[in-house]
């Protein structure tokens, strides 16, 4: 395994989820389920996990108590990668062996107003003596990759920020980042959400930056008038400054769970092309482990659906994602759609393109970027 050395992973994870309607409500967007197997903030844990980084630190605002408790129970408590919680993280690390801490000190310093506060504000647990490399992850994207070939390219070019991308149908390049690159793959154009996309080339939200270069340019923007974010902030500032960018092309499954609606339309390809794209069964598996879960053609009461051993199923399942502790009842119907876990169907419902949260609310998906099929 490539050295990790000198590299300082964090993963920004303040979402509210508002955009994602009653699915968001109530609930941070990271911890939101996913694929019948875990929650959208566990890809980017289970790729540093994967990539031999032993530690993240954590940069959340939102509910950050509810955020920190879920990720030491569930990913402190396994080995190899643990979640560093700055300023709170000796309270977790003091806490009694399988407790939460009662207490956390008082939170300091003025909001953070985007991702590039985040950095600002944990800067003392980011750019501390050692840290030659920053890995900058976001926990709202869903994708399966090894870290290592990226950093390791990033050392090897001696550049200031090396950036993924992906390649994707240039007809939503207006949803992401556009970037384009020059015959010696050094980035010349950085837009966030362009209205006329001039590329299909796309920012995949994860980065590797020198340390001292971007801690140069944040203290350069703090305190001018600016946005305070990576995106439209920091990596503009940076390309217009003349440093060396330089790209990374993702390939392999990358999705970014922005809506509701996107949500629904990874779900229902996991349910029509089961071998393609990021399978259910090689997501991380942090909601019910112990319950084995597998993709179903045709059986009684289930067609083309992902379905966990326990569904307790009278009635019929097509084309949906169904998460453990599910109990379908006598006679009803679920189509097109992600059933959360624990959640109960009436008999005789008839539910379609929705999502079933945990407490039976039915979320009907409508459509805003494209035909639902």
């Amino acid at each position: 395994m490539a050295d990790r050395t000198g590299v300082r992973a964090v993963l920004l994870a303040g979402g509210e989820g508002r955009r994602m309607g009653p699915l968001g409500t109530g609930r941070l967007k990271p911890l939101i389920p996913y694929g019948g197997a875990c929650r959208l903030i566990d890809f980017s844990l289970a790729n540093a996990h994967r990539s031999g980084l032993g530690e993240v630190l954590l940069l959340s605002q939102f509910e950050e108590r509810q955020l920190m408790d879920d990720l030491h129970q569930v990913w402190n408590a396994r080995p190899g990668l643990r979640v560093h919680f700055g300023p709170y993280d000796s309270a977790y690390r003091d806490a009694p062996a399988g407790l939460l801490p009662r207490r956390l000190p008082p939170r300091s310093g003025a909001p953070e107003r985007g991702t590039a506060d985040a950095l600002i504000r944990k800067a003392p647990y980011i750019f501390g003596p050692g840290t030659e490399q920053v890995l900058v992850l976001h926990a709202d994207h869903v994708y399966r990759f090894d870290y290592g070939p990226l950093i390791a390219s990033h050392r090897a070019s001696g550049a200031a920020l090396t950036i993924a991308y992906q390649r994707i149908e240039q007809r939503w390049v207006h949803l992401f980042g556009m970037v384009d690159f020059d015959a010696d793959n050094r980035l010349t154009q950085f837009v966030e959400k362009p209205e006329q996309p001039t590329s299909d080339l796309v920012f995949a939200a994860f980065c590797v930056f020198d340390a001292e270069v971007l801690h140069r340019h944040l203290e350069q923007l703090e305190g001018t008038d600016w946005q305070h974010d990576i995106s439209r902030d920091v990596i503009p500032a940076m390309l217009a400054a003349g440093e060396d960018i330089r790209g990374y092309e993702v390939h392999g499954h990358w999705a970014d769970i922005g809506t509701v609606e996107r949500y629904h339309r990874a779900h229902l390809a996991l349910a029509d092309h089961p071998h393609a794209g990021l399978p259910a069964d090689r997501m991380p598996c942090t909601v019910r482990p112990d319950v084995r879960r597998a993709w179903i053609s045709d059986s009684p009461g289930v067609r083309s659906s992902w379905v966990p051993q326990d569904l307790v199923n009278e009635g019929q399942v097509e084309r949906s994602v169904i998460f453990p502790a599910v109990r379908i009842g006598a006679g009803a119907r679920v189509r097109r759609s992600v059933v959360l876990p624990g959640a109960a169907v009436p008999a005789g419902a008839d539910i379609d393109a929705s999502v079933v949260l945990e407490n039976g609310t039915i979320q009907p998906i409508a459509r805003t970027e494209g035909v639902l099929t």
